[in-house]
């Protein structure tokens, strides 16, 4: 007897944890459309467009921060921050004075922010403690950098300069250049491998994925990976080891093994694709798709195109809270 009311409990709480999971509610993704100034907010249950909100001109690229309470969006032209809240969608507050904050980055260890100014050329290095921005540097630059990742130790920045074919390395706490180096034509996004020897760069002037060497002491490049035309973004597929780049002018999505630098698969990726997200089971790829106005979702096992969603004119940053790991 009482064996079966501790099974019968441990049933009911089974299911009753069960239904809790069910119900809870999927946090929603996020779609900045660079050309209306606002955000489409998604509901990834019924996959349709449930609000916009506003933000500051030509939102293009967003980060969460470190203590994953703010969504950050970069309003390029519009020279501000808007924070937003992952879960509700709810705006928090808008920082203003942040010049020309085209890509953004945190590193890893929280104490630095790093923007990279598209249009005015600089890249600028700011202090975080938590709540509020400071800036450290305005370092200036060649023409148009662009991408910016930040080592695992969180002390090197490197950035690509877009409209000058180079690769720039920043001293976080010095706040100077280290080094720079030619790259193919137009650098766009950049990836490093999580064991900081190698930077991939998208070659979106080309066709191909170019792979850095950080071992010596100025980096060279070593390997070309054709992937399609216009190489442009990066995404981590979450199991250290393969990354996906979109091809802008292919209208593809490579895959590639940073182990042995070779591309392992291929998906779709209509309508010029930008930047991606994956679901937090790895199994969908949400793609911003440039010229169409669309959110697509590609199913990576059968390969195929499973949805579009309609939103705002250049769709470029996307991100959900329920995502795959990023590296």
């Amino acid at each position: 007897m009482l064996k079966t009311l501790v099974r019968a409990i441990v049933l009911s709480l089974a299911l009753w944890g069960s239904l809790a999971l069910a119900q809870r509610p999927s946090a929603p993704v996020f779609v900045l459309n660079s050309k209306d100034a606002d955000v489409s907010v998604i509901d990834p249950v019924s996959w349709k467009e449930i609000r916009r909100f506003p933000t500051g001109k030509e939102p293009h690229h967003l980060y969460l921060t470190p203590d994953e309470k703010s969504l950050i969006i970069a309003n390029a032209f519009g020279d501000s921050l808007t924070f937003v809240d992952p879960r509700t969608a709810e705006i928090q507050r808008t920082m203003r004075g942040i010049l020309d904050p085209y890509h953004l980055r945190f590193s890893p260890d929280m104490q630095w922010f790093v923007t990279a100014a598209n249009r005015l050329n600089h890249v600028d290095i700011y202090r975080w403690d938590g709540q509020d921005l400071t800036l450290a540097r305005r370092i200036p630059t060649s023409r148009t950098p662009s991408h910016i990742w930040i080592d695992s130790r969180s002390t090197v920045a490197y950035v690509t300069m877009q409209d000058s074919n180079e690769l720039v390395a920043f001293d976080l706490q010095r706040q100077q250049q280290l080094w720079r180096v030619k790259t193919g034509p137009m650098p766009a996004d950049v990836f490093g491998t999580p064991d900081d020897r190698y930077l991939l760069v998208g070659l979106t002037g080309s066709d191909s994925v170019e792979v850095f060497d950080l071992a010596m002491p100025v980096p060279s490049s070593v390997q070309l990976i054709p992937t399609g035309k216009g190489a442009h973004a990066f995404r981590a597929v979450g199991d250290r080891r393969h990354v996906l780049v979109s091809n802008r002018v292919a209208n593809t999505i490579s895959k590639i093994d940073y182990r042995s630098m070779t591309v392992v698969d291929q998906y779709p990726g209509p309508g010029g694709p930008d930047c991606m997200d994956l679901t937090a089971d790895g199994r969908y790829i949400l793609l911003t798709s440039r010229w169409a106005q669309r959110l697509t979702v590609i199913d990576t096992i059968t390969r195929q195109v499973v949805r579009q969603v309609r939103v705002g004119k250049s769709p470029h940053g996307v991100w959900t809270l329920d995502h795959a790991p990023r590296q």
